[in-house]
């Protein structure tokens, strides 16, 4: 029987920290299910989905991960997954759009958001924010099943767009990827 623990990591960040953890979770025998990792004002943040033998525990993970040769501190939280991984979840709903967002810097930009897509029962799947100099940018993955008219969330984006000062585009994730693709695959050829 095989169990799925949720880990989360953070540290200051330095070279070779990935190597280090992923090599803490191989020790153990453990599996990659699904991982995020990023880099925040010199901190290094990831959280990852590991599978592992039944015999091995959060206790035992945590122990490796303590022992891991640091100048820096790595701060780990793990938990059990109550049910098995279910890689079909994970499939972004069909529904799937980006709303980018991007004003002058001032706070509760995020929390306007979030109060917007929560009132209209919108789940967000993911959320990249970054400042630069004075404009703040947000780019949500969000979940619309539950919207019955994009052409109204249009219209209220509008509304809000005015009302705070925004720039919003509202696009499906598909037609943002096909967009915003960094490179070309590896392998492929450029002539």
């Amino acid at each position: 029987m095989k169990k799925q623990l949720v880990i989360s990591v953070m540290s200051k960040d330095r070279p070779g920290i990935v190597a280090d953890i992923t090599g803490v979770i191989l020790d153990l025998d453990g599996d990659l299910a699904d991982l995020n990792q990023s880099v925040l004002g010199g901190y290094f943040t990831m959280i990852l989905i590991a599978e592992f033998d039944e015999q091995v525990t959060p206790e035992d993970l945590f122990a490796k991960l303590s022992h891991i040769k640091s100048e820096n501190k790595i701060e780990a939280t793990i938990q059990e997954m109550p049910l098995p991984l279910d890689m079909e979840k994970d499939k972004l709903p069909g529904e799937t759009f980006i709303v980018t967002a991007q004003g002058e810097n001032r706070k509760g930009m995020v929390k306007i958001m979030g109060d917007f897509f929560f009132d209209r029962n919108i789940n967000i799947l993911d959320l990249v924010t970054t400042r630069n100099q004075q404009m703040y940018t947000m780019i949500f993955q969000v979940d619309l099943s539950n919207i019955d008219s994009i052409g109204v969330l249009r219209q209220e984006l509008e509304t809000l767009a005015g009302r705070e000062n925004l720039d919003l585009v509202l696009q499906h994730n598909d037609i943002f990827r096909a967009t915003h693709e960094i490179g070309t695959p590896f392998g492929s050829s450029t002539e």
